[in-house]
């Protein structure tokens, strides 16, 4: 179980760093800390708490609707391939 949790969080962490937020229409700013989107940025696009999305970083993806992962693959700009990979981490 412990192994899907890592796979989760670090897919959702490579994939978020990955992105910067000139391409979602964020202000890109001087002064950040991180490479890519911050997690309340994520939350935010995907329509969904700070709180809730940190817990599926961590791995927590049980239960979560398939609305849900459609607004994070959204925020995330996830491919078709990366997409799959999203919803089967969640099925697993």
């Amino acid at each position: 179980m412990s192994t899907n949790h890592d796979d989760v969080r670090d897919f959702l962490v490579s994939r978020r760093a990955r992105v910067r937020p000139e391409q979602v229409g964020l202000p890109a700013g001087a002064n950040r800390r991180v490479a890519g989107l911050r997690r309340g940025e994520v939350a935010m696009l995907a329509d969904v708490s700070v709180e809730y999305y940190s817990r599926l970083e961590r791995g927590s993806l049980s239960g979560v609707s398939e609305g849900v992962l459609h607004a994070i693959a959204g925020a995330l700009l996830l491919d078709d391939a990366e997409r799959d990979h999203l919803f089967d981490l969640a099925r697993a």
